[in-house]
């Protein structure tokens, strides 16, 4: 849809299409046609941080993973973190840690395999602008079954490791505060091991493939919806990379540090949400930068670009890999997240095994407690991104506050930047193409966006875009189902 105001007319991208929730996209042109201004709306509203007040606590970590289906791991877990700080178990058992671990590795390569394979894959084997009746997961399966094929094998056997840890594929209860509340047994552990060989040999054609890609077409990937960010990620006291727990990090597009390794029990002193009327999604930044300069980028091409290793052996090859295409500072090639996260399935895998193969899962020690206090907060990397999940408790074990900042909410500002920079980049006189739209399309596609998280809602809307020049008539109309 498109509309027209002081001379200046506005096409609107409604939905995006192949991410999970539902977004549009405006772009405001001017009487000569030049894009002067281009924007991601989030039109689902965000209720989970009202819905869990009054609450009792330990229900958090059920409640707020209704906030997804595709990464409910991560809220679950995040949620389950805050909770231990609330009952003194942040201490968790060796058993307790490492099944939440396997758990949330599950998650990582089933989610990552989601977006790969059924998501991003058409665009890459087909080209952006490639016919949309073949530009999709119906097209790569009658085109590349094999991989089609890998894709849902690969997320099954994510999906079934996250049943074996949290007791369901989706929304499972296995994180309790202060540990766990069930082991893996060694028939559960025999039967992933059984396909682990193929999963690990899938993972490295994956990663070839986002490798290959991005390498060939490196330069024109480098001006695609790209630019100089910040970036924020969890690492470990050595700096290595960490899914589940760690340190606050964060660096500027050059490399150097803007928070250093901090407690992130202590977020709110380094980071703040700005409100905009425009979009129900909040714009997180950095506070010692302000709103201006302090945004940044989360996720698979923040945490390598963060992180000083990776600590399974084939992943850290390839982040080597990664890091060497831009002489070992930061990449801010916004289509080189694709690569990056297939850098983190093959690290997940290769944690997968690690674990497997780890006898205190058949542990028996799964849950501790301490001195109760009134005030968590508990962060994880989700595919996405850095998730935060803060809560207070009253005396009668009740919510009284939470404030999440999901993955999606952190890469507001850095989404919005890539729609600016492709709309400059490609939109042209007064025709909408279907290659136009795509092209945006794909650049959202790459923070592989999951706008229920970030706000959440329901509904469905198609896709109508129109195009009307300053006096309000209509130039051109396209829709998509």
């Amino acid at each position: 849809m498109a509309t027209a105001a002081n001379n200046l007319k506005t096409v609107h991208i409604e939905p995006i299409t192949r991410v999970e929730g539902h977004g549009k996209v405006s772009i405001q042109l001017d009487e000569n046609n030049q894009v002067q201004q281009a924007r991601l709306h989030v039109v689902e509203f965000r209720g989970f941080e009202r819905f869990v007040q009054g609450r009792p606590f330990w229900e958090a970590p059920v409640l707020v993973q209704r906030l997804c289906g595709i990464c409910p791991v991560s809220h679950h877990l995040a949620a389950a973190k805050a909770m231990d700080i609330i009952v003194g178990g942040e201490n968790l058992t060796p058993t307790a840690e490492k099944m939440r671990r396997l758990m949330h590795y599950g998650q990582f390569f089933q989610s990552h395999a989601l977006h790969f394979f059924h998501l991003v894959s058409p665009d890459l084997l087909f080209g952006f602008d490639a016919d949309p009746a073949i530009r999709n997961v119906i097209g790569v399966a009658q085109k590349h079954p094999d991989l089609a094929v890998q894709g849902v094998m690969m997320r099954k056997y994510g999906q079934e490791i996250i049943k074996a840890t949290a007791g369901k594929k989706i929304h499972g209860t296995g994180a309790i505060p202060g540990g766990i509340n069930k082991n893996l047994s060694i028939e559960e552990r025999d039967s992933f091991l059984k396909d682990l060989d193929q999963m690990v040999q899938w993972s490295r054609g994956a990663l070839k493939i986002a490798k290959d890609y991005t390498v060939e077409n490196i330069e024109k990937l480098k001006p695609f919806g790209s630019f100089d960010s910040n970036h924020m990620a969890l690492v470990t006291d050595d700096g290595a990379m960490d899914f589940y727990h760690g340190n606050l990090r964060a660096i500027d597009a050059q490399g150097n540090r803007i928070l250093d390794d901090i407690d992130y029990q202590n977020y709110l002193d380094h980071v703040a949400e700005e409100v905009r009327d425009w979009s129900y999604m909040k714009f997180p930044f950095i506070k010692s930068l302000g709103p201006e300069k302090g945004w940044y980028r989360v996720g698979p091409l923040a945490r390598i670009n963060c992180c000083d290793s990776i600590d399974t052996p084939e992943a850290e090859e390839a982040r080597k890999e990664f890091m060497a295409v831009t002489d070992g500072k930061p990449n801010n090639i916004t289509m080189a997240y694709h690569w990056a996260r297939m850098v983190e399935l093959l690290h997940s895998i290769e944690k997968i095994k690690e674990l497997l193969n780890d006898s205190d899962l058949q542990g028996e020690d799964l849950v501790v407690t301490g001195d109760r206090r009134e005030e968590g907060v508990g962060l994880v990397e989700a595919p996405r991104g850095t998730l935060f999940h803060h809560y207070k408790v009253d005396q009668n074990d009740q919510i009284v506050m939470a404030n999440l900042i999901v993955s999606t909410t952190n890469n507001n500002e850095s989404m919005n930047q890539a729609v600016q920079k492709i709309a400059r980049d490609h939109l042209s006189g007064t025709t909408i193409t279907e290659g136009l739209l795509n092209h945006i399309e794909v650049g959202i596609r790459a923070y592989d966006p999951c706008l229920s998280c970030a706000t959440h809602a329901m509904g469905q809307m198609p896709l109508t875009v129109e195009l009307l020049d300053c006096q309000g008539n209509m130039l051109d109309r396209k829709s998509k189902n």
